[in-house]
């Protein structure tokens, strides 16, 4: 069925004139205080919310860092569709030269949430914002984020931000108001070289499945970042750019931003 919860774009419309989840920040609402050296709250307040839909599907991503030749239009298609303000991402492209000189390239590793089974951003919501929709989509409901930011400080990828307006938890969601009417996220239809696949997972016959069985057959190895982390993502990567740019890409307590490609991380490359 489709979502009707609160978009972001409508949290951003309401921020001007009407405190945003004011309910959600009332005393009585919240669970009872987790241990003091812990970000995460008790299990019986988020164990709901990490159960996904029974609705037959299982959403991921596929990304094949061999095609990608770092055009950041995936990036530039998010940020216009999601009302995504200067200097925050929803979605960001790292890269690293690698090789020496002369023989040198630059690969391009396309970055974002990783749609966790296991989400330690839904754990950590004080608030109880951070859920399961569609396929394990894990989103935000905008009627409840009380911007509380522990979902930030948890992230093993770096993957949420602030709003510096709404004041609220910003995160990929798979592009939700998309698929409901069946078009495919933002970055997948504009991506020109086809490096980006997203779909369900339990269809043999959809475009993630073909692409990621079609690696396998060449034998490319399909890797996820951060296992170590066992948040068991729900993103492939194919290709020598995870293993080249993972340690560029931010972690826990951090967000995408435009320092990324500051020119003085050049040296911060390999030659």
């Amino acid at each position: 069925m489709p979502d009707s919860r609160p978009t972001r774009r409508d949290a951003l419309r309401a921020a001007v004139s009407v405190p945003l989840a004011a309910a959600a920040t009332d005393a009585a609402a919240r669970p009872a205080e987790p241990p003091t050296d812990s970000p995460y709250q008790p299990e019986s307040f988020w164990r709901d919310r990490m159960s996904p839909p029974d609705d037959g599907k299982k959403y991921g991503w596929f990304v094949d860092t061999r095609r990608c030749f770092g055009c950041h239009a995936c990036e530039v298609s998010c940020k216009a569709e999601n009302d995504v303000p200067l200097g925050h991402f929803i979605r960001q492209t790292f890269y690293r030269d690698v090789g020496t000189y002369p023989k040198v390239a630059r690969v391009f590793l396309p970055m974002s949430c990783q749609h966790c089974e296991d989400a330690p951003c839904i754990k950590a919501c004080p608030c109880g914002a951070l859920h399961k929709t569609t396929g394990g989509t894990v989103a935000v409901d905008y009627d409840i984020c009380c911007g509380h930011a522990t979902c930030v400080e948890v992230c093993p990828y770096g993957a949420i931000y602030i709003d510096p307006t709404a004041k609220q938890a910003v995160k990929c969601h798979n592009c939700y108001h998309r698929d409901e009417v069946g078009m495919p996220p933002a970055c997948v239809s504009t991506c020109p070289s086809q490096a980006l696949y997203f779909g369900d997972l339990n269809d043999a016959d959809s475009p993630i499945r073909q692409a990621m069985d079609a690696a396998k057959e060449e034998r490319v190895d399909l890797v996820q970042l951060r296992t170590d982390r066992q948040t068991r993502p729900r993103v492939w990567f194919a290709g020598p750019a995870p293993a080249a740019v993972e340690d560029a890409i931010p972690a826990e307590g951090e967000s995408y931003s435009g320092d990324a490609y500051d020119i003085y991380h050049w040296k911060d490359s390999p030659h």
